[in-house]
């Protein structure tokens, strides 16, 4: 998959459908040649358009450097040395000026992928790894670039290491995990884009001359923009056309960038957003920057997303419960907020049990005093008054329903009224002479500080042991501002927002570790952390606040449009919605919910007659349909955001021989009692049974299934496809 022609100085990268090529430049600068559809020749160095005497004497007393430097398609450009586009990497040398100049090194290839040290990143021993030196001899610094490749999966993996090998401090003030450079074109600027209540909305911009960029600033990923960027052809839809997609594994700040330069050439970069970045690097230590996911389609989105499916299932998940049956839960948040207690929620959990719902969670407000948002968060002890003989108590009457039991936290955060805050004041984010500043009545933790780290920890830890808890949801309801620490010291201040990420990874990969049965699901406000680098730790992730199902049709659509259908936290909530004050059928609500990890948010025993008694069959069709959910192939067939009537996507089994197909009328249109829908993903050849009739796949996919629909809006249903031998 992996090779480099000496003679040529050419790498060359290769994945089922795609070649990734790059070379050595006047023997000393790596530049970038070609990412795109499969080619077997690697013999591209005549796509560099300079004259031959330029290429040669490039780093010497050439008197056009700083033209050449700003011409070439540098495959890890950096800051001050004539590259005048967007760099990857700004460093601070000891006399305080910056000027980065990396040239060749070396290189190896090994078998596998090398673990990232304290971030999450893909993994798997099948792969293979292409590790390249460059290197600063003036500042004495040593720049290693991955790249990896697992068989079978159109995506090339990249990171960056940069270790100080000199005697001299250095200060890295940005330092991106990859940089892509794609030739010239009319293309567009695919993101995901949004806010709270309305997360990861698909948006594409025309790319001009200039910068275009999308980034968080905010601590974590963000409701607003996702560390998502695709430069796709002009009209491109889910089955023709090209896509360049850079995903990031990594749950903090971060900024994606797309610029068209003066030449018509087009620059991606992507990594830990540079603004308050600044990382101090003495003699002997290094730094790891996040992964970066490239990926490559030459034939529309469809492709892209399929392959981003299968390498986060396979490669990036939790392996124990990547196949393995999720429970049907149901949370309390929306039935009781805050006010509850032991007798609510067992009967919550008693008619829940009876209607076949597997576990019960217990959401905000059964610790310290809390009763509403504006105290407590920190002193993670048990409320008895409301828990009356306690926590465990609870758990076990719930498992005596033959449920099991989940319970949530948000283990960051600190509330100004709280007993840990008035003991530990300078436990909290804050700016030196300033009152920092509250978001839902909260501060964040400083989790720079080791005893910090170590508290929250045997908080969260201290509370599983003492139970049979076999879920955590881990909220963030707020974005880090404030960003000060009394236990860094001054020139170490622009590592607080990096370290305050890698504290999450750190926290939540010993929870695992020491309960290896334990489902975790990460929350932020809704979907504000909804990225890869959770999902190494967490199989699933809620997706937003917003449950209404009209609503996360959208926000579903984007977020299918990169990870896999098993990962995406959805509910059948009450209505009118808690958000919107719709009402949606519960049929529909039911079918936009199976779309992720299935479960409830409601007050069972308030709902209607009728509504109870379709729960049994909505839960047992779920766990029907799982296995193909969460090992299937996805295929978006209609957008509700494009068309404003219907969303409809398909779901097909590896062997082809089982299908899902949920389809949403959302509006009722006037004089139209049908609508055709053309299949994807079936066999041609074969023949496939819906509802009692016979249709040959090849007539599915290119005729299509006649949709007969009811007069009304918001009408959902999921209709069954099955091969038929005769």
């Amino acid at each position: 998959m992996i090779g480099f022609d000496e003679k040529k100085q050419i790498f060359k990268i290769d994945t089922p459908n795609s070649s990734y090529v790059m070379g050595i430049v006047g023997g000393e600068y790596l530049a970038h040649l070609y990412y795109g559809q499969r080619i077997e020749v690697n013999d591209l160095g005549y796509l560099l358009d300079f004259p031959e005497e330029d290429l040669i004497n490039a780093s010497v007393g050439n008197g056009e450097k700083v033209s050449f430097m700003d011409r070439l398609p540098h495959e890890y450009p950096c800051h001050g040395t004539g590259d005048f586009r967007q760099s990857c990497l700004k460093v601070r040398g000891p006399q305080g000026n910056w000027g980065v100049d990396l040239r060749y090194a070396g290189y190896e290839i090994v078998s596998g992928k090398p673990e990232l040290d304290g971030l999450p990143a893909t993994f798997g021993d099948d792969g293979e790894t292409l590790a390249i030196t460059l290197r600063d001899d003036c500042l004495v610094l040593k720049v290693k670039l991955l790249y990896s490749v697992f068989p079978g999966i159109d995506c090339v993996m990249r990171s960056v290491s940069v270790e100080n090998q000199g005697t001299d401090m250095l200060y890295l003030e940005e330092v991106l995990s990859a940089c892509l450079n794609v030739g010239e074109g009319d293309c567009e600027a695919l993101s995901l884009t949004g806010s709270w209540a309305r997360e990861r909305h698909i948006t594409r911009q025309k790319v001009d001359v200039g910068v275009q960029l999308i980034e968080s600033a905010r601590g974590i990923s963000s409701h607003q923009h996702h560390p998502f960027y695709a430069l796709v052809s002009e009209h491109a839809g889910q089955e023709s056309g090209e896509v360049y997609g850079m995903h990031f594994v990594y749950s903090g700040s971060f900024q994606g960038i797309v610029e068209k330069s003066q030449h018509g050439s087009h620059r991606m970069v992507m990594g830990i957003h540079p603004q308050d970045f600044c990382w101090q690097l003495k003699s002997g230590e290094s730094f790891q920057a996040p992964e970066v996911v490239l990926v490559y389609s030459g034939t529309g989105l469809d492709a892209m997303t399929r392959n981003l499916h299968e390498l986060y299932r396979e490669h990036l998940l939790p392996r124990k419960w990547v196949y393995q049956k999720r429970p049907v839960l149901i949370n309390n948040w929306e039935a009781t907020y805050f006010d509850f207690d032991q007798d609510k929620l067992l009967a919550i959990a008693k008619e829940a049990a009876g209607h076949g719902i597997e576990m019960l969670v217990m959401d905000d407000g059964w610790f310290g005093r809390r009763d509403s948002d504006n105290s407590s968060l920190g002193d993670w002890k048990v409320n008895e008054e409301k828990l009356r003989g306690g926590l465990k108590k609870l758990v076990d009457g719930v498992n005596a329903l033959g449920m099991k039991f989940g319970i949530w936290f948000e283990p960051e955060m600190i509330s100004p009224d709280s007993e840990v805050y008035r003991a530990h004041p300078d436990w909290a984010l804050r700016l030196p002479g300033r009152e920092p500043a509250q978001s839902r009545n909260q501060l964040v933790m400083d989790l720079s500080r080791p005893e910090v780290r170590e508290y929250v920890y045997e908080s969260v830890a201290g509370i599983l042991r003492s139970a049979n808890i076999s879920y955590v949801k881990w909220d963030m309801n707020r974005p880090l501002t404030d960003v000060g620490s009394s236990y860094l010291p001054a020139d170490r201040q622009g590592e607080l927002m990096h370290r305050h990420t890698l504290a999450v990874y750190e926290l939540q990969g010993r929870l695992c570790r020491e309960f290896p049965d334990l489902l975790l699901e990460n929350c932020a406000s809704g979907g504000a952390r909804f990225d890869p680098g959770m999902l190494y730790y967490s199989p699933q992730i809620w997706c937003s606040d917003d449950t209404d199902a009209i609503e996360r049709l959208a926000i579903q659509e984007g977020t299918q449009l990169l990870y896999p259908l098993s990962v995406i936290g959805a509910h059948v909530s009450d209505c009118p919605n808690h958000v919107l004050g719709r009402s949606v059928p519960f049929e529909t609500r039911a079918v936009v919910a199976m779309a992720g990890t299935f479960g409830y948010e409601l007050d069972i025993t308030k709902i209607s007659e009728e509504e109870r008694a379709a729960i049994p069959a909505q839960v047992k069709r779920y766990q029907a349909y799982a296995p193909l959910i969460q090992q299937g192939d996805y295929y978006r067939i209609a957008s509700y955001q494009d068309n404003h009537y219907y969303d409809c996507y398909q779901v097909v089994s590896k062997d082809k021989k089982t299908s899902i197909l949920m389809f949403v009328q959302v509006l009722a249109q006037v004089n139209r009692p049908s609508r055709t829908i053309r299949l994807k993903g079936l066999a041609i050849d074969r023949d496939y049974q819906i509802d009692g009739k016979v249709y040959s796949g090849e007539a599915l996919m290119k005729a299509g299934l006649v949709m007969k629909r009811p007069h009304g809006d918001f009408r959902g249903e999921i209709i069954e496809i099955s091969m038929f031998s005769r």
